[in-house]
Order: C-alpha cells, then sequence, then structure tokens
C-alpha cells in the first residue's frame, strides 16, 4: 500500500541584506530587519537575513545589534559576491559613489537615502543598476516615511506633471512655524530648535536650503524625466527671514514657509528653485506646522494631489527605507528589477530670472509728498502691475517715515528685480528693501 508523503516543503535561502552605515537610521532599519523576520518573509516570500553592517567603528555597541555583523571593510562587504541588497545609509558622495557603484556591478541591489548622492549621480547609478539588472530604490531621500518618489516614478508616470511643490525640510518649517506663533526672531528660534534636536550644531544644511535644494532636484528629475543636479537649483535659504516679514505675511492672510518648487514651463524649459515664500493661508502648505513635511502635486489628468507626514527622524526614515527593501526584496524573488531614473527628456533648465510669479515688496521710505507715486511708477516703468498698495506711517515725529507695502500681480523675477534694484538706490528708501515670493494661488 502506498502512503502520501506529508513532510513540510524546504524552506526557502534567504535574501541576503548587508548595511553601509548604523546611525540613527541604520540602527532602526537593522533592528526591523532583525526583529521582523517572520513578517518580512510573509511580505516578500523569502527569509530576510542581515549579513553585514559596514561601520567606522566595530567596537562600539549598538543595543539589539549582534556585534558580529559589525566590519569596517566597507568595500569587502559589497563585493563578497552572494548579497541581494545593499541598504547605503552613511550619507556623502565622494566616500560613498564607489561602494554603491561596486554592490551595483557585484549583482546587489541598492536601497539608499543618500539625497546628496542621487541629485549628483542619480544618472550614472541608474545606468549601473540597469546594466546589472539590479533595483536601485530611494524613497527615503526625499522627505522621510512620505511616500512621494514612488507616486512621481510609478503612479503618475502615465500623467503629465505640471508642477510639484512641497515643505522638504523639516528644520526650517520648525522655525518658521515657531517665528510665525511665537512673534520670535531668527537667531532666537534657532537656538530653540537646536536645543530641542530639530536643529543640528551646525545647521547651514538646512537653513541656507542646500538639503531641499538636493531633494528638489531628485523631485524634478522624477517629474520631468530630465536631468536636474543639485547645482541646477536655484537657493535661498531662511536666515535672511525677519519678524517683519512674517508680520507682512500675515497682513497678507499668509504664512511663510521654506518651499521646493519645481515647475514645467510653456517654452519647455523646466524651473527648479528653493527659496522662502508667502502661502496663502487658504492653501494646503499653509497648515504643514513644526516639523512635518508636505509636497503638493499638480499634474494634467489627476489634478491636485497633497502628501503629508514626517519628514525626518530615525523611524520615519527607517519605515520608508523597509518599505523599499520589501520592494527590492520581492523584485529578486521574482527575478525582476524594475527600471532605473527613466531620463529621456533633456529639457533645459530656466533661470530665475524666467520665473513668473506673484510678490510682495515693502520698503521704509521717507514720509514726503510724491515718494508713493514714484514708487509706484518705478514699478510701472519696469513692467510690473501692482495688485495692492499699503502705507503704515511710523511711530517718529523728528524724522517721519512710513512702511510701503506693494503686492504685485503675476510678474517676471528678473523685471521685478530690477525695479527692486533701482528702489534700493533711491534717496527717500531708508534701509533694505524686502522682496518675498508669492506661491500657491
Amino acid at each position: 500500500m502506498n502512503q502520501t508523503s506529508t513532510s513540510s516543503p524546504p524552506e526557502l535561502a534567504p535574501l541576503k541584506v548587508a548595511m553601509l552605515g548604523c546611525g540613527t537610521v541604520g540602527t532602526q532599519v537593522a533592528r526591523l530587519i532583525t526583529q521582523s523576520g517572520d513578517d518580512l518573509r510573509e511580505r516578500i516570500g523569502r527569509p530576510i537575513e542581515l549579513v553585514g553592517i559596514a561601520v567606522r567603528d566595530a567596537i562600539k555597541q549598538r543595543d539589539g545589534i549582534d556585534p558580529q555583523l559589525f566590519t569596517t571593510d566597507a568595500l569587502g562587504l559589497v563585493t563578497r559576491g552572494d548579497l541581494d541588497v545593499v541598504v547605503e545609509l552613511i550619507g556623502g558622495i565622494e566616500e560613498v559613489r564607489p561602494l554603491v557603484l561596486a554592490a551595483i556591478e557585484s549583482g546587489a541591489s541598492v536601497v539608499t537615502a543618500n539625497k546628496a548622492l542621487l541629485a549628483a549621480d542619480a544618472d550614472t547609478l541608474s545606468q549601473a543598476a540597469d546594466k546589472a539588472g539590479v533595483d536601485l530604490y530611494y524613497e527615503a531621500a526625499v522627505a522621510g516615511a512620505i511616500p512621494i518618489v514612488r507616486p512621481l516614478r510609478e503612479s503618475l508616470v502615465g500623467d503629465e506633471i505640471i508642477t510639484v511643490m512641497g515643505i522638504v525640510n523639516g528644520t526650517t518649517n520648525y522655525i518658521l512655524d515657531k517665528m510665525c506663533t511665537t512673534g520670535a526672531d531668527f537667531d532666537e528660534t534657532l537656538a530653540e530648535a537646536q536645543a530641542l534636536g530639530y536643529a543640528e550644531a551646525d545647521p547651514t544644511a538646512d537653513v541656507e536650503g542646500y538639503d531641499a535644494a538636493a531633494k528638489a532636484a531628485i523631485l524634478a528629475s522624477l517629474a520631468f524625466h530630465t536631468r536636474v543636479r543639485a547645482a541646477d537649483v536655484y537657493r535661498e535659504g531662511i536666515t535672511r527671514i525677519a519678524a517683519q516679514d512674517i508680520r507682512q505675511a500675515r497682513v497678507n492672510g499668509c504664512v511663510v514657509k521654506l518651499l521646493a518648487i519645481a515647475s514645467s514651463l510653456p517654452d519647455g524649459k523646466v524651473s527648479v528653485r528653493v527659496h522662502p515664500a508667502m502661502v496663502p493661508n487658504s492653501h494646503p502648505l499653509a497648515s504643514v506646522s513644526g516639523a512635518y513635511n508636505a509636497v503638493f502635486v499638480e499634474s494634467r489628468e489627476a489634478g491636485r494631489l497633497m502628501f503629508l507626514g514626517p519628514g525626518a527622524g530615525g523611524a520615519p526614515t527607517a519605515s520608508a527605507v523597509m518599505g523599499d527593501l520589501v520592494t527590492v526584496g520581492r523584485n529578486r524573488v521574482r527575478g525582476v528589477a524594475a527600471r532605473g531614473h527613466n531620463v529621456y527628456a533633456h529639457r533645459p533648465i530656466a533661470s530665475m530670472g524666467d520665473v513668473h510669479t506673484r510678490y510682495a515688496v515693502s520698503a521704509e521710505v521717507a514720509d514726503e509728498p510724491g515718494v508713493l507715486a514714484a514708487v509706484a511708477s518705478c514699478f510701472a516703468e519696469h513692467g510690473v502691475s501692482l495688485q495692492t498698495v499699503d502705507q503704515e506711517l511710523g511711530a517718529s515725529t523728528d524724522h517721519p517715515t512710513a512702511t510701503i507695502q506693494v503686492t504685485t500681480h503675476q510678474a517676471n523675477e528678473a523685471d521685478v528685480q530690477a525695479c527692486v534694484d533701482e528702489l534700493g538706490l533711491r534717496s527717500f528708501i531708508h534701509g533694505q528693501v524686502r522682496v518675498l515670493r508669492v506661491e500657491g494661488n
């Protein structure tokens, strides 16, 4: 009599994962991989095995992580030849580029959160990944836990993107939000953000807009299928924003935000810029408070979409990394790889002078007859149409002054800047002419 075997199917070989870096985010990712083994196996179709972590100090204790996993030989780890995925969480460019390329050439897919590397070398990395038949995923590089890379790369790839506009740096959003709600100046609010851990001891990358510019380059490249590098992005930080700018925004029914904006222009160029701007209170981005990030997308067919969530921190960023790891793991199980960075359009990058938007301009002037007319005439001579004009008298009676505040209709950046430069030379202007763009109308 024949008997049917009831033995269990053989265990599938695990996917082997290595990590580069084990800082705040890396520690979270390593713990999730080791502690969520059963769930990951069910989601991917095969077990996940963390086989090594490259760090600078292999002796340092990291709670909850097997110390035998640590190595200081990063190149040896990524080129061992049996890896399925390398998770890169070191950051930077020059030190990391050869490691990522070596991992790809050795047959491993790559998951990275490295915005600086992608903003500088996305083409090189994507071409290498396509040639090797492996994946390159980077959801965590732009806005922490917010899923924005994949919608642009996959969900909206059949649509025509018109504009991507967002708050992509939590530190600057926290500072500007505090300035708005408390009336404090920039230096005071920055010091508070540093004390609370929202800002680094050296906050330059955040407050001068470098971090946001790298993210804007990635978003623009995805949205418009053209190569945009961080160096192509017009950049202004928030260090010159003063309490009076916040007050003027409030009078105009706006708040001040540091925005990353990528737009398709009618002449076929792509405009990519990072700068502070007034945002009307009616716009969804105006209500994004604290250290949160948000990205607003407008496309031809889908219309307006909004993505909101925590944009930084160990847990949110680790969540995005794990999402990419599961996707890449599924692809490895199926024996496929997604197409890389789809750049084919080769569209020219617009200069800042080509931009058209609205502007809010303010200046302290001598309280004399004819000054208001002279200011209005200057704008008219440069082809800039004014929407509103307000004047507020100063408190001094010895040297009477007034603050003139104007908002423009849609105008050309170059024309507005030429007008502002000319006003700055007029004898009736006291101090600096202040300008903020108005976005999100």
